[in-house]
């Protein structure tokens, strides 16, 4: 079956329990051999069309792929909660909307989760708030909650991404590094971004966003060391995955991360800053594939 690119899908929306309306983009096959579904939870400000086309149409081939905006993120509607705890139960909720209206793989069983930075921190407290909905777990760019360090991200960082208006430069100086390589592919990664989708975009995040989603940040990076115990009790598998030279998530994040978890694998991609899923999506959905299809 011929699939439609990820910059060419329809917003569909569906109504949760908890009463907010979900902006969504549902990709891959959707028969019942298709396998588990692919959950994706984005990073700090981003919305449905922060997603880089290259790597969704990479991912889905394989397996449905379903990418969405929380609650009072982007397209969707609410308010958007000041701490990860809440924003999983807001995802948990999204994922039960779609098992309830009969999308094929949803609701009769567990999902698969890919969460990207800040989506990584919702993404592990979905997996422990609710395990049993979580067959197995991708955390790209990601970091215990608790860990020494994360109390915020470094001036430089903030002021990249943080900004009312932030310019591709400053992007690209977060989610890119500075070598000729890097910065190409980044470019590559603004062009499908930005320029494949003209016509019904996704609503930009607002100002509230932001200030909601850097408080649940922050709270995450509040020094905690009996925090870190919290992961011991995942069971299912886990690959954790970053770049090597990322500003905002540094990577001993990742083996810290990776350490306190039972059944976790991690990578580390060359030459690359946190937008290293993007720069790197052909090997990095290989590797996401090789992951979700292989032996517990």
């Amino acid at each position: 079956m011929e699939l439609n690119s990820y910059s060419g899908l329809p917003n569909e929306r569906v109504k949760a329990a908890n009463g907010i309306d979900y902006a969504y983009r549902d990709t891959g096959p959707t028969d019942d051999g298709a396998g588990v579904p692919l959950v994706l939870l984005q990073h700090f400000r981003g919305n449905l069309d922060n997603w880089d086309p290259a790597l969704i149409d990479a991912l889905a081939p394989a397996r449905r792929v379903i990418a969405f905006d929380n609650a009072g993120v982007g397209g969707s509607t609410g308010t958007t909660p000041n701490t990860a705890d809440e924003m999983a139960h807001d995802a948990i909720a999204f994922i039960e909307a779609i098992g309830a209206i009969g999308a094929p793989g949803l609701g009769q069983g567990p999902v698969d989760v890919l969460g990207f930075s800040l989506g990584s921190f919702v993404a592990q407290q979905i997996a422990l708030t609710r395990p049993s909905l979580v067959r197995r777990l991708v955390l790209a760019s990601s970091a215990p909650q608790g860990a020494d360090g994360m109390h915020g991200w470094a001036p430089e960082v903030i002021d990249g991404v943080g900004n009312p208006e932030s310019s591709p430069e400053e992007y690209l100086s977060v989610f890119f590094t500075g070598s000729p390589a890097s910065l190409q592919a980044g470019r590559q990664t603004l062009q499908r971004i930005y320029g494949a989708r003209s016509e019904d975009r996704d609503t930009v995040t607002n100002w509230a966003t932001r200030e909601a989603q850097y408080d649940a940040v922050c709270t995450w990076g509040i020094p905690d060391h009996a925090k870190l115990q919290r992961l011991s009790c995942l069971r299912m598998p886990v690959f954790v995955a970053n770049g090597d030279s990322d500003p905002m998530i540094l990577p001993h994040y990742s083996h810290l991360l990776a350490g306190l978890i039972p059944q976790a694998r991690v990578k580390i991609y060359p030459d690359s800053a946190h937008g290293f899923l993007f720069q790197h999506h052909g090997e990095f959905a290989a590797d996401v594939d090789a992951f979700l299809g292989g032996p517990r």
